[in-house]
């Protein structure tokens, strides 16, 4: 299958089968399709937790309306965008910048960072928040695609209490805002809705070239 054919067969899983686990293999496969994602400037400014502990799993279910596909998933990809300490994580990024590609002249690098700074602090916080946010879907289409690849299911969630994640992965007191979800596995036989017809706006109605 390429790609086009694999991204014709996924679809927005309902119902997951939880007997079946995703390897270890094919975990660290799609972690690094995760790490490898665009971002603004390239800062990242998220973190990624993959809950398995089915207590925690439990009682997010219960923050996400009931909806089985929390618990019942293989794993639980959690997106949560960074909300505070944004000149730090720059200046953690010029650093990196530096020690990977070992610059002749980094001065250049930390006029730039000086610049993303100052971008960011022009923001209103509500602009701060939602850019940072918009982050997450990035990281989590790449997560999609990889599981495509694979052949794993998988189904983008944004019914949930963002609060109540916060609370209960203590998010708030690491700077965190969880901002969308991914339970991952295989689709179950008794899910009905991997038999319907992907529907998609025609090429000729989506695109237009001018």
């Amino acid at each position: 299958m390429n790609l086009i054919e694999k991204l014709n067969w996924r679809y927005a899983t309902k119902v997951f089968d939880s007997s079946k686990k995703v390897s270890e293999s094919d975990l660290e496969y799609i972690k690094e399709a995760v790490r490898l994602s665009v971002s603004s400037y390239g800062l990242q400014l998220y973190k990624v937790l993959i809950i398995e502990k089915p207590e925690v799993r439990s009682n997010l279910r219960k923050a996400s309306w009931d909806q089985a596909q929390i618990t019942d998933a293989s794993h639980l990809f959690v997106f949560c965008n960074y909300t505070s300490d944004f000149e730090k994580h720059v200046d953690d990024y010029i650093k990196l910048i530096i020690k990977t590609q070992k610059p002749d002249d980094e001065r250049g690098l930390i006029q730039y960072g000086k610049s993303i700074k100052a971008s960011i602090a022009s923001k209103t916080e509500v602009e701060r928040n939602s850019w940072a946010e918009k982050q997450t879907y990035l990281a989590m289409n790449n997560l999609l695609i990889a599981c495509a690849d694979l052949q794993i299911d998988s189904c983008p969630m944004e019914g949930f209490n963002k609060q109540e994640y916060n609370r209960i992965l203590g998010l708030d007191k690491l700077g965190l805002n969880a901002s969308v979800i991914a339970p991952i596995g295989y689709r179950s036989k008794s899910d009905s809705t991997q038999n319907r017809k992907k529907v998609r706006k025609a090429t000729s109605s989506l695109f237009q070239t001018t």
